[in-house]
């Protein structure tokens, strides 16, 4: 006898998301999918809010005092009108505008150049572009100890290089410097555009690797068809690569700008803001008037004065972007009133740029007339080498010499690449030799280009004299747990603000990038405090929390543009077939986001690595101090033992040097997606 077995119903399939007319009350007052984006949006808020949020607001209490002794005066706004007439302030100012300005403007023509170059190549672009990334991933103490080794003015291999080939005494006869041999970092005349110098070496590849995911991302077939209608190599560039390439020039820009004009690290390690005042940023005063005059609230003054200028451009920054990746159609009948509305818009948006660059050149030229006419002099020769080039290349291209004008390309191609790989590897192989020398060779400054002989020396006297090795391995530890920190609240973030349907989307998004704004500098005093009251100072636990709050505004926001460019049909589809909101998350949207998150990963592991100040202030044991700290430890005033820290920078160096050789590929792809269509 046969049992009947009953039919197997078929499994409910989940209806999709409820439509406009079956939301709830709540729902309508707060958003489809509120619940679930505050669930993803909480470790973000607990972090940017806990340690970013409310450092803020204890700093603008803070800068409503004043010491008096022991005691603390409230002094209501007298901190910030006594910055009217304060002209150290009024130089701070000027100086991280004019160092803001020019560093971004080479950093946009040289990454510029080095994308273009890189991206036509067909082989060795990937080493290639790992060996420019070397200088953003060499931590600002590698940095800053290198440069000024290099502009030392007696010494440093630069002034005997130039010296050499009769550089440095054309340099002196053109009047770009006023005497030779040219003291870089001490000269009140060169101090400042030495500083913005080292500045670019560090920043270009951050914008090689941003504008050649942009480059990846214009599609072929507009230049196949401004070929054929027959546009010039310049046509070419100025009507599809520039306007393909704007939103990540305009995010780009604008982010490093931020970072720029917030710089603290470099600029401390390599003039900490002499000869004078004529290099020391706004950010510099506001340090010196809070940490070693001990005016707190002048110093919190001093930064809060700033903060809302760059929070200003950063919601304007958000606003276009966003306007730009949701427009509505309009009814039908103000469709005329909104065309007219929107060609205005368009012509104004096309003219903004110009009118920015107009006054941004004649700020330049009325704060820094010195630096001013040095820099149009080597932007000119630039951009004369380059029409120069490209002219002949047109003209044999016209004339049918497809042959000569491919070879003229290519030579021109090859010298360009060749003089960028010089400017950028020159300060790494100098560090690389220096660490096989021995300890006579560099004392006498002997064999300074090539060791006679090679030895490791300098390696063995590192890990006997110092204890390199714990550095490297709490270094490791922070970096690994930090970037698994911002890695898991980013993506999170990233996918709430990217998907989810919820009140207050903009407004946090907008919150989220202005954490930004605040520098380290004043931000660490409250959080040394916090720190304390959490008896978190003195352990790995303390970088661990705070590194991740600085890296995720700019992980979110890559990582929104990563999943908006996730087509939402296959998250559809799997909410059909039965798979919840998370599910689909989980199974579906980050699978196909590996290249986002890993370039996620790249960026936040770079920036634990290299950080400096929050490790220095507070972490006060050798046991527990990082790679930049201990290295910085090493240098006992005037005595630096060149040869140790050579050999460490290669040592820190290399590791991250081989990860982003070996993820370019992946890293292209997510800054694609997200820095190009964020």
């Amino acid at each position: 006898m046969k049992s009947v077995r009953p039919a197997r119903v078929p499994a409910a399939r989940k209806s999709p998301p409820p439509g406009p007319g079956s939301l709830t009350a709540v729902q309508r007052r707060l958003g489809r999918d509120w619940r679930l984006a505050a669930l993803f949006l909480a470790p973000m808020a607990v972090l940017v809010g806990g340690l970013v949020l409310v450092p803020i607001a204890r700093s603008i209490i803070t800068s409503t005092t004043e010491r008096h002794g022991q005691d603390t005066v409230f002094v209501g706004l007298d901190n910030y009108l006594a910055l009217v007439g304060d002209d150290q302030f009024h130089t701070g100012v000027v100086n991280s505008f004019v160092f803001t300005a020019y560093a971004e403007v080479f950093k946009v023509v040289l990454g510029l150049s080095a994308a273009l170059l890189l991206h036509h190549r067909r082989r060795g672009r990937a080493v290639l572009a790992g060996l420019l990334l070397v200088p953003w991933v060499v931590p600002t103490v590698v940095t800053a100890f290198s440069w000024r080794s290099l502009l030392d003015p007696i010494f440093g291999s630069v002034n005997t290089l130039l010296t050499a080939t009769g550089i440095g005494p054309l340099l002196a006869s053109a009047h770009l410097v006023d005497s030779w041999p040219a003291g870089w970092l001490s000269d009140p005349s060169l101090a400042m555009p030495s500083v913005i110098l080292v500045n670019v070496w560090k920043g270009v590849p951050f914008f090689t690797v941003c504008f050649l995911a942009g480059l990846k991302a214009i599609p072929a077939d507009l230049y196949e068809a401004a070929t054929i209608d027959g546009a010039s190599s310049w046509q070419r560039f100025t009507h599809v690569t520039l306007p393909g390439l704007r939103h990540v020039i305009t995010v780009t820009v604008t982010l490093s700008s931020i970072w720029t004009f917030n710089n603290f690290d470099l600029v401390w390690l390599l003039t900490q803001g002499g000869p004078g005042d004529v290099t020391a940023p706004y950010v510099l005063i506001a340090y010196s008037k809070a940490i070693l005059q001990l005016q707190y609230g002048a110093g919190a003054a001093v930064t809060l004065v700033m903060l809302p200028v760059i929070g200003g451009l950063v919601f304007v920054l958000v606003r276009l972007l966003r306007q730009d990746s949701s427009i509505k159609l309009p009814r039908r009948r103000r469709a005329a009133r909104w065309i007219g509305t929107r060609r205005w818009a368009g012509t104004a948006r096309k003219a903004l740029p110009w009118v920015v660059a107009a006054l941004v050149t004649g700020l330049l030229a009325w704060a820094s007339p010195q630096i001013f006419w040095k820099a149009a002099v080597i932007l000119g020769v630039i951009l004369l080498i380059a029409a120069a080039v490209g002219r002949v290349v047109s003209t044999l291209q016209s004339r049918g010499g497809r042959r000569s004008s491919s070879l003229v390309s290519g030579l021109g191609s090859w010298v360009a690449l060749a003089g960028l790989l010089f400017f950028v590897l020159g300060p790494l192989y100098w560090i690389a030799v220096t660490a096989f020398k021995s300890e006579g060779q560099v004392v006498m400054r002997t064999d300074d280009l090539w060791p006679t002989p090679w030895t490791l020396e300098q390696f063995g006297a590192l890990f006997a004299n110092q204890p390199f090795g714990r550095w490297y391995l709490n270094t490791l530890l922070v970096s690994a747990a930090s970037t698994a920190v911002a890695l898991v609240c980013a993506a999170l973030a990233g996918y709430a603000l990217a998907r989810l349907r919820f009140r207050g989307a903009q407004g946090f998004t907008v919150t989220v990038l202005l954490t930004y704004v605040m520098p380290g500098a004043l931000l660490f005093i409250p959080l040394y405090q916090m720190l304390i009251g959490a008896r978190l100072t003195d352990s790995l636990w303390s970088l661990v929390v705070t590194y991740p709050t600085f890296t995720l505004p700019f992980a979110t926001w890559l990582l929104v543009g990563y999943f908006s460019s996730i087509p939402v049909e296959l998250e559809e589809a799997a909410l059909v077939d039965g798979c919840s909101r998370v599910q689909a998350f989980g199974r579906v949207v980050l699978p196909l986001a590996k290249p986002g998150l890993l370039a996620v990963a790249l960026f936040t592991l770079t920036n634990a690595w290299n950080e400096f100040l929050f490790a220095f202030v507070f972490i006060t044991k050798d046991e527990y101090k990082t790679l930049p700290v201990g290295m910085q430890s090493m240098i006992a005033g005037d005595v630096v033992p060149q040869g140790q820290l050579a050999a460490a920078s290669l040592l820190v160096s290399i590791p991250v040097v081989v990860m982003y050789a070996l993820g370019q590929r992946f890293l292209t792809e997510g800054l694609t997606a997200g820095a190009v269509k964020g």
